[in-house]
């Protein structure tokens, strides 16, 4: 989380590290955008399980998540870690430094949930901060650093999110990377999530962003989601404000991450979960649900488990999409994603509607001059697939034409533009 309501402690005075032979975080992880559940958007930090038994951060509520990560096919679709967010640990640490979990609330310890998880065919992952103390105010980093790294790896923790409330936003970042330096020592591979990108553009500083891709897998940019479409929107602005100087720098192996996926919730509606995830997959970010999965509906678990769009979401390539043009106040967004037909790439596009007349908006647009579909003589055409329609079958869209589609107010459509050198094309 992203809490700009804390103290700064200048961590540079309080924690002095040599410099290590490992320079940079080098696991071979993430070649493809992650993919999960974590706790935080959802169950922020309920800790009283007398009166909230089935929301409280606990051993069990993990368990149940897993268990149903499993039962109602998330895992087999991708959704791989399970990951704990703040508010897990004691309020202090042993005798020897070591970090320790709430014993009421995790009563078998960590090292047993991340086996219970395990055994499942997940992964598990873990939270910390940086700084003197964690957002809610749980015993942070400063001091034990490597302490904390040879902890998770013994834990078996496979993903760790490294928060940076109560820290310097000016010195958080040689910190971050000793950290880094310190898991990748331990010798087992943990997906490293950063958090420094946000605290810094709070703050007006702009990240390196060549350190972050040698240092972490994927780094939240800006600020926390919450559970409405105006968040979705807010943080969907941020992304596309800045893509000329976050895009190049998101790839296999380290992500920008506009925080976890809300379907499922309370603040979204049907066609707002289908704008979330469009722009999220065309975006090329990290899958990460966070809500309660024995209580979402139908039709929004058909969305989260929707094939077509998952596989646009990991295309290996793993480029991020922009927004390419903003038309009557529905916003285009383009991809470049596989298969490469001769020399042009296939396209995710996905016109993301914020207006709010009450009625479906029909737009027109060229193909070339309003989406930048490719303008080369080779191309006839596109074949043209609705990934929110499974049973609608695709279109045949000439070169340099127009298309047209219908998007419901605060929704969108997602489509895939697949170039195609035949005949027997269509214009609208």
């Amino acid at each position: 989380m992203v809490n700009r309501k804390v103290d700064i402690v200048l961590l540079g005075t309080l924690f002095v590290c040599t410099a290590l032979v490992v320079h940079a975080l080098d696991n071979g992880l993430a070649h493809r955008p992650p993919m999960g559940w974590m706790s935080w958007e959802r169950y922020r930090c309920i800790t009283d399980c007398s009166k909230y038994p089935d929301e409280c951060i606990s051993e069990a509520l993990f368990k149940r998540m897993a268990d149903l990560m499993v039962s109602e096919g998330y895992r087999d679709a991708g959704y791989e870690y399970v990951n704990i967010d703040d508010c897990w640990m004691a309020d202090e640490r042993d005798e020897d430094g070591v970090l320790q979990p709430n014993k009421e609330r995790f009563p078998n310890g960590i090292k047993h949930l991340a086996d219970y998880i395990h055994e499942r065919g997940l992964k598990f992952g873990i939270y910390q901060d940086i700084g003197t103390k964690t957002c809610a105010g749980y015993p942070g980093m400063v001091g034990y650093f490597k302490l904390d790294a040879e902890t998770f790896a013994d834990w078996g923790v496979d993903f760790i999110k490294i928060d940076g409330c109560y820290a310097d936003v000016e010195l958080m970042v040689n910190d971050y990377i000793k950290f880094g330096e310190y898991m990748n020592r331990t010798g087992r591979p943990i997906l490293y999530s950063c958090s420094w990108p946000a605290y810094q553009e709070y703050d007006g500083i702009i990240p390196d962003y060549d350190q972050l891709k040698e240092t972490c897998n994927m780094w939240r940019n800006w600020g926390d989601i919450e559970d409405s479409h105006q968040s979705v929107v807010e943080i969907t602005k941020y992304f596309s404000d800045h893509q000329n100087r976050i895009v190049p720098h998101h790839g296999p192996g380290h992500w920008n991450d506009p925080d976890t996926l809300i379907l499922g919730n309370y603040g979204l509606s049907y066609d707002q979960s289908k704008s979330q995830l469009a722009v999220w997959t065309v975006m090329g970010a990290p899958l990460l649900i966070s809500n309660d999965l024995a209580k979402v509906r139908p039709e929004i678990k058909e969305l989260l488990l929707n094939k077509a769009i998952i596989r646009v979401n990991q295309d290996p390539l793993g480029i991020q999409g922009r927004l390419v043009k903003t038309v009557n106040k529905i916003e285009i967004w383009k991809r470049p994603i596989t298969p490469r037909v001769g020399h042009e790439l296939t396209q995710a596009i996905a016109f993301v509607s914020r207006r709010a007349d009450g009625a479906p908006y029909p737009l027109r647009v060229k193909l070339q001059e309003d989406v930048g579909l490719s303008n080369s003589t080779n191309i006839k055409g596109y074949k043209v697939y609705d990934l929110f329609d499974s049973k609608a079958a695709p279109l045949l869209v000439r070169a340099g034409s127009t298309f047209e589609t219908r998007i419901n107010p605060t929704g969108a459509n997602l489509y895939r533009f697949v170039p195609q050198f035949g005949t027997n094309f269509i214009s609208f």
